[in-house]
Formats: structure tokens, C-alpha cells, sequence
């Protein structure tokens, strides 16, 4: 261990046969106190503490009945969902394998499938009044196009939720290099009371990744 500003810190030496940039994210993951902070609190990734940081500030959760979690592996956001809002109905969908959750419907599946959207609708029973999106694309070191596929991500959950969400709904959506492109934005506040942008503190600060909230769904006309 050295010491730092902060303290004690850990130092990962690169070991044989791992590469010099998988060293240097395993040293951030063994000092990133939200990483030790969700271990503690049995939550499956950081990524919660986003969504708990998003609550505190725009009580996206307060209320919620019908929940979906876009990208919900490996279910941090939908535990969060859990011990806010316990009795809410919450259904996810992700191309990744995800451990059950206790209440909650969860679908191994591209969200792009034509199924997905009917399949979601089908299984929550009735409109939610929260549609979550951690959704990301992979990415393929090209930033303009890895901001491409993952903002046709971003437009295909908004379009998803401005067909499913109940009056007065929210939207959330995780979103790159600053924000929503401003299109998506001006489309959003025709069907949102409220948009907003925020970077919650949990989001690391040499990160690219904001979020937009959506506040306040006008209803389909």
C-alpha cells in the first residue's frame, strides 16, 4: 500500500499475463470507496449509488408502482428499486445473464427485438409510471461512434417510453459526452414537463456518461 491525499491506498503490481490497462482498473476498483461501499451494503455493482444519488435529488422512486430497468444487469439499479419502492412491480431485460431478484421479472433479451417492447409491456401488467435506462453500447474505441450506437440506445428507451409510461411518468436514461443530442432533448420536452441533465457524484469524474431525467409524461395524444 502507499499513502495518498487520502490515505492508505492500494497498489496492484502488473502481474504476468495482465496487461497494464487491466491492472490500472483493478487498482481503481480496490480503491473506490463505492465499491467497498456496495460490497458492505450487499448491492451488486456502484452503479447503484447513481440511482440513489438521482433519487435524492429528483425523487424519481418516491411512488413508483410499475418499474422498467433497461439494462438491468447485474441489477444494482433494480435492487436500489427494491428497498425504495418494495412494493412497486419491476421487470428488466438485458443481453447479459442476470441472478433472479426476488419480485422481479427479468428477461434475457435485446432490448432492438421487435419482441422486447411487447414482451416488457406483457409481463408489467399495466403502464409504469418509471422507465430506467443504464443501457451502454459496447464499445469499439472510435468515441463519435461508440456515442452513435450508444444515443440510438438512448432514442429507442425514449420512443419505448413515451409509448408505455402512464401520465405524470418518469424517464431516465444514461447518455454521453455532455448530454442528450439536442434533437432528443427537444423531443423529450414536448413529451415531458421537465428534462434534465445530471451527473450523479457515484459517476466516476474522468467518465463521459451523464444522465438525462425526464419528468412529468404529458401522455400520448
Amino acid at each position: 500500500m502507499s499513502r495518498g491525499g487520502g490515505g492508505l491506498r492500494t497498489r496492484v503490481r502488473t502481474a504476468r499475463g495482465r496487461s497494464a490497462q487491466s491492472t490500472r482498473w483493478l487498482e481503481r476498483q480496490l480503491n473506490d470507496p463505492y465499491v467497498k461501499r456496495a460490497k458492505a451494503e450487499g448491492y451488486r455493482s456502484r452503479a447503484a449509488y447513481k440511482l440513489i444519488e438521482l433519487d435524492e435529488r429528483f425523487g424519481i422512486l418516491k411512488g413508483a408502482k410499475r418499474v422498467v430497468d433497461l439494462g438491468i444487469a447485474p441489477g444494482g439499479w433494480t435492487q436500489v428499486v427494491r428497498r425504495q419502492a418494495p412494493k412497486a412491480a419491476v421487470v428488466g431485460i438485458d443481453l447479459l445473464p442476470v441472478d433472479p431478484i426476488e419480485g422481479v421479472t427479468i428477461f434475457q433479451m435485446d432490448f432492438l427485438d421487435d419482441r422486447a417492447p411487447e414482451r416488457l409491456s406483457e409481463a408489467m401488467g399495466g403502464a409504469p409510471d418509471l422507465v430506467l435506462s443504464d443501457m451502454a453500447a459496447n464499445t469499439v474505441g472510435h468515441p463519435q461512434t461508440d456515442a452513435l450506437r450508444t444515443m440510438a440506445l438512448v432514442e429507442a428507451a425514449h420512443q419505448f417510453a413515451i409509448e408505455v409510461l402512464e401520465p405524470g411518468g418518469t424517464f431516465v436514461a444514461k447518455v454521453f459526452a455532455g448530454g442528450a443530442d439536442s434533437s432528443l432533448v427537444a423531443e423529450m420536452k414536448r413529451n415531458f414537463a421537465t428534462v434534465k441533465h445530471a451527473k450523479p457524484p457515484a459517476s466516476r469524474k474522468g467518465s463521459s456518461e451523464w444522465y438525462v431525467v425526464a419528468q412529468g409524461f404529458k401522455g400520448r395524444t
